[in-house]
């Protein structure tokens, strides 16, 4: 088994680039990890992202829970996106915008 060591003082050639389907299954992950929210199960997973100078903008469409507090779950699904997108790749992100498109309340689940 091969081992290797990371030198930071080495300079490294070559460069990483992603996908922007990549970051969108980071953002979608994110969002997985909030309790309450699941994604629109649209034909772009209601997940829009736009690279920017400033660092990636985010559109996010949801679905909450009635059972929690929505901007409890916006600020959540917000942090969430920021920390996982800005420890897995090297963008930062500037801002997200969190769209509540529908609610899911208990009586819906009984239909």
């Amino acid at each position: 088994m091969a081992h290797f060591r990371h030198d930071p003082t080495s300079v490294q050639k070559g460069k990483v680039t992603y996908n922007s389907n990549i970051v969108s299954g980071i953002v979608a992950l994110a969002i997985g990890e909030v309790d309450g929210v699941s994604l629109l199960n649209t034909k772009n997973k209601g997940v829009r992202l736009n690279f920017d100078k400033q660092g990636i903008i985010a559109d996010i469409s949801v679905k909450v829970d009635s059972s929690y507090n929505v901007p409890s779950l916006a600020f959540r699904i917000q942090q969430s996106i920021k920390h996982n997108v800005e420890s897995m790749t090297k963008y930062k992100v500037a801002k997200v915008d969190v769209h509540i498109q529908d609610v899911n309340s208990p009586e819906n689940s009984a239909l």
